[in-house]
């Protein structure tokens, strides 16, 4: 954690904790610059599209899929078939929306989030780099992120004290807690989250826990009113997650236990703004 992200607690009272007299000076947080939200995707013109039969036939199943889905479902709309107009057309249809995912291993997945939540870009690469599969998936998180993410996971956790570098203070009783947890292996438990920010843990603290917990392969990135930065550890269901704000200060630092994190899901609200959106573009094509 490097200095601009901590916030130091010193000379909160007492000597040397107020100004001098005469040096006093008010001051303010800093204010959030910007928020991302939703823009009309940049479309052509209906006259412009005549090739692009392909690409309104499956944005129109999209719209059904959009209309009907619960968390319980998803579906994959095959992008191999459409010709460049029509693949043009749907690049710029779906956009970048707020949040990235990157799967990492022998068979890497690049994610995007489209413009409208719960409308997901997902490209499957071979070793080399190439493309391999490309296609749009309607669910609240594409399905390939918690099939990976636990894939080769521990079920438990090192907690040894033996050869503790110097510094370390809280964080034993972290990892016990941790393992605890993980040992317990309940299905469709409630997430089990341990606020970092509220506990008094050192740099040597937060190194021994990242070491332990390890990294998975999925990172994911939500940019909105802030960023939210959530990555899969090397223990099963358990997920390190910041939260910072516009000013990208980090203001929150958990590590949550749960199948799938709340905060990387499209709500089911979401979901359905998302099919008047589409359903709203489409109608000028229809």
């Amino acid at each position: 954690m490097s200095d601009e992200q901590r916030i130091l607690a010193i000379n909160l009272t007492g000597p040397g904790s107020q100004p001098d007299e005469g040096e006093a000076e008010l001051s303010y947080m800093p204010m959030p610059a910007a928020m991302d939200t939703f823009a009309t995707p940049a479309i052509p013109e209906p006259e412009e599209v005549s090739d692009c039969k392909g690409a309104f036939a499956l944005l129109e199943k999209v719209l059904v899929t959009l209309k009907k889905v619960r968390y319980s479902t998803a579906e994959i709309f095959d992008l191999a078939a459409l010709n460049l107009p029509s693949l043009e057309f749907v690049n710029h249809l779906l956009g970048v929306g707020e949040v990235s995912i990157s799967i990492t291993g022998d068979a890497p997945v690049e994610i995007q989030e489209s413009v409208m939540a719960g409308l997901w870009r997902v490209r499957h690469l071979d070793a080399a780099g190439q493309l391999i599969k490309d296609y749009i998936e309607v669910a609240a998180l594409p399905t390939v992120v918690s099939q990976s993410a636990f894939q080769s996971a521990h079920q438990r956790l090192n907690t040894s004290l033996e050869d503790l570098p110097q510094g370390i203070a809280n964080a034993p009783a972290l990892l016990t807690e941790i393992d605890e947890k993980l040992s317990e292996n309940t299905v469709d438990a409630a997430p089990h989250v341990i606020n970092l920010t509220l506990l008094p843990l050192s740099p040597e603290d937060l190194m021994l826990l990242g070491e332990r917990l390890g990294v998975g392969p999925v990172t994911m990135l939500s940019r909105g009113y802030g960023n939210c930065r959530i990555g899969s550890t090397a223990c099963q269901s358990t997920w390190w997650i910041k939260y910072y704000n516009s000013e990208d200060v980090l203001i929150m630092n958990t590590i949550e236990m749960v199948d799938i994190p709340a905060v990387a899901l499209a709500a089911k609200e979401d979901l359905e703004d998302s099919a008047e959106r589409l359903d709203e573009i489409l109608e000028l094509y229809r």
